[in-house]
């Protein structure tokens, strides 16, 4: 591995349960988080000290999203559907029931929002009325993640049935199919060129796949000991990271599919338990993790 240095800048605590989700803003330096104690809050990358509570929901919080459009944030709340959040003034404006089941992942394109959700179903909703446009039921076990490919027009979606789907991001007719891997798909992320699609799952294992092959698996890598909870790349697209359920964060040369750094407990002072999300900001490139340990920490990478 080569000489990366890595720094923890920050550590943020106020949630009381399992932090499983994060979303950007419209500023760089604001973040939010959302937990398995219902809290949604906002963090300050200029001043670390200072977390605000923005929302306080029933049950968990899997999944958070900011529209860029409209600048909400909207919340997927375990066994609630979605609810809409003014987050500057802390005040929800609104709310809809898609299903009994957790909502897993929020994407969004132009007006319209996807859910994925633990019925195997996919919403497209039109965020100016809060309507459903089209429901796609895509599997018999939990969709846990999406990802948007504005260039192609294409949604990749990530199931429990061990299945990467690909659906036209307007009609939402699957386009392709595959068993991708040996267990849950956890994250699908696209490269920044939007010709690969990359997965990590509950088999630990990091796979690259080339949209011009027709998804052809192109790199395969058992990247971590435990499941890879979610794959994020770095803002000027050469590097990503994965992090995973065995509490470690891992750093990739994203041309290579190359291993260049492990940030974890022993070496510094990572997380204590899963880590689940990432979020690798423009500000300053800074990257932010959040963990079942219930904290939230940020990071310095120089390559």
């Amino acid at each position: 591995m080569s000489a990366v240095e890595v720094t923890k800048l920050h550590t943020f605590s106020g949630h009381h349960d399992c932090v499983y989700t994060l979303a950007r803003s419209n500023s760089t330096h604001l973040f939010f988080s959302g937990a398995g104690d219902g809290m949604i809050a906002s963090w300050d990358l200029t001043n670390p000290d200072k977390g605000q509570l923005i929302a306080k929901l029933p049950n968990s919080v899997y999944s958070l999203h900011h529209h860029p459009g409209n600048g909400l944030l909207i919340a997927g709340h375990n066994y609630d559907g979605i609810h809409l959040i003014d987050w500057e003034n802390k005040k929800e404006v609104g709310s809809l029931k898609l299903t009994t089941a957790a909502i897993f992942d929020i994407q969004s394109h132009a007006n319209f929002v996807f859910t994925a959700s633990g019925d195997g179903m996919i919403n497209q909703i039109d965020i100016r009325d809060l309507t459903i446009k089209r429901k796609a039921q895509v599997s018999t076990t939990n969709v846990r993640t999406l990802a948007v490919n504005e260039v192609s027009g294409e949604l990749a979606v990530g199931s429990s049935d061990h299945f990467i789907r690909i659906l036209d991001l307007e009609t939402l007719a699957i386009k392709a199919q595959w068993q991708a891997h040996a267990n849950s798909v956890f994250s699908v992320c696209w490269s920044p060129d939007r010709q690969f699609l990359l997965s990590g799952s509950r088999d630990a294992r990091l796979k690259q796949w080339d949209r011009i092959s027709g998804f052809a698996l192109s790199s395969e890598v058992v990247a971590h000991l435990f499941a890879i909870n979610h794959i994020e790349f770095s803002p000027d697209g050469k590097h990503f990271v994965t992090c995973s359920m065995d509490k470690s964060i891992k750093v990739w040369d994203a041309e290579a599919m190359k291993l260049l750094k492990v940030i974890d407990k022993s070496r510094h002072a990572g997380h204590g338990t899963s880590v689940n999300k990432l979020l690798w900001t423009t500000f300053n490139d800074q990257l932010v993790s959040a963990s079942d340990d219930r904290s939230i920490s940020v990071w310095e990478i120089i390559f």
